[in-house]
């Protein structure tokens, strides 16, 4: 069992940029959310007021990266500033309070901060914004993750670090939501760099209504082994298949493996999980594939679980782990690339990846009471790292090197 530290963000001294041919996006004025006021009585004080925009490709409701820039945007109002998002893509609930990439304001920010984790046409139109620019990093999923499942998901993750490269010397800072993601920036030839982690509304799984159909359901005496997210294959779902064989085997019969998120995004990955299932002989009726669901049952998911277990071997950061952890769920982790800086020392890690030893460690996470107890209580912990005032210290500290 290994114990992960968080990771610390560098100095971001402000440096000019280099800019080369420029692709601006056509300008027109939407008519449909006015720009707000600037409110110099909520002005903070020592700082001054800033006009602060985002740029993400797509806005969807759900998705980690749109949600947390809704979350700064928010932020940012409270700290005095002026502060919009702009998209490409926008989701009809989101219509009324993402503003569209064409609208004129988009290019009139005094810092534009662009979330990037796909290529798209935001990423040369960024590197010769005026004001100044501040590139958020999400990672992108390795390309030889893809390579013997989908063609086209290679080719787009080869092409997303490619054209990420095409922006170093040509930000003012570059920041990860990881220092892992740091770490490649800097490979990547981005000179000044940071840390800022996505901001996770840790309080919303509490929020959220009971589904007590969906609970009795899930109270039935089986343990609820949880896992959220997408059926991809840095995600490594068929190592979730292989733990449950093992932990079958030498730990309980009575569990069931639940995964939450969709799974035809790669759907010959998808088939090759199924097809292990068939080949171990796992009962049918203990796993079960929900595909995406609404919040509220997502919640219920989380209140329900015995156990969150990730074996994931690619990570920028992985929002669920902060989800599971403020559902009091404790966490069963590989510690792969930014998860153990993700759970720092909460939650049970452990490499390398031994899954029959994983087996013996959910056991004692499901059983153990005073175990149980302990993780718990390091996970609570943890959660104040990133607390909504931790993220609006962080983000004052980042606008006042600006202002």
């Amino acid at each position: 069992m290994s114990s992960g530290t968080s990771g610390s963000s560098s100095t971001w001294p402000s440096v000019s940029s280099t800019s080369g041919s420029t692709v601006r996006p056509s300008i027109r004025r939407s008519p449909r959310i006015p720009r707000r006021r600037r409110e110099t009585d909520r002005r903070t004080e020592g700082t001054s007021l800033v006009i602060v925009n985002q740029w993400v490709p797509a806005a969807h409701r759900g998705d980690a990266i749109g949600d947390s820039a809704r979350r700064v945007r928010d932020m940012l109002r409270a700290l005095g500033h002026d502060a919009d998002i702009f998209a490409l893509t926008i989701d009809e609930p989101l219509r009324h309070e993402i503003r569209p990439f064409d609208d004129e304001g988009a290019t009139r920010g005094d810092l534009t901060i662009f979330h990037y984790a796909l290529p798209s046409p935001m990423t040369e139109a960024f590197a010769s914004v005026s004001g100044r620019r501040i590139l958020q990093y999400h990672n992108v999923t390795p390309a030889h993750f893809f390579a013997a499942h989908d063609p086209a998901l290679f080719r787009l993750a080869v092409l997303g670090r490619r054209e990420l490269a095409t922006l170093a010397g040509r930000v003012d800072l570059a920041l990860g939501d990881s220092d892992y993601n740091r770490r490649e920036l800097e490979e990547l030839g981005f000179n000044d760099t940071g840390v800022l982690p996505i901001a996770v509304d840790t309080d919303r799984m509490a929020r959220l209504p009971k589904q007590p159909a969906l609970e009795r359901m899930l109270d039935d005496g089986l343990a609820n082994i949880l896992f959220v997210g997408r059926m991809v294959p840095n995600k490594k779902i068929e190592d979730h298949i292989r733990l449950a064989e093992h932990y079958k085997r030498y730990v309980d019969a009575d569990y069931r493996f639940i995964f939450v998120g969709r799974y035809d995004a790669v759907p010959r990955y998808f088939a090759m999980v199924q097809a292990l299932m068939t080949e171990l002989k796992m009962p049918a009726d203990r796993f079960w594939f929900t595909g995406g669901v609404p919040e509220a049952d997502l919640a219920t998911f989380y209140r329900t679980a015995s156990a969150y277990v990730s074996l994931s071997e690619h990570e920028g950061f992985c929002v669920p782990l902060l989800e599971a952890m403020a559902a009091d769920v404790p966490v069963l982790a590989y510690a792969a690339t930014a998860v153990p800086e993700t759970l720092g020392e909460a939650g049970v890690q452990f490499a390398p990846k031994n899954l029959e030893y994983a087996a013996e460690l959910l056991g004692l996470l499901v059983y153990d009471d005073d175990l149980r107890a302990s993780v718990l209580a390091g996970q609570r912990a943890r959660l104040a790292d990133f607390s909504d005032a931790a993220m609006r210290a962080r983000l004052a500290r980042l606008i006042a090197r600006f202002s």
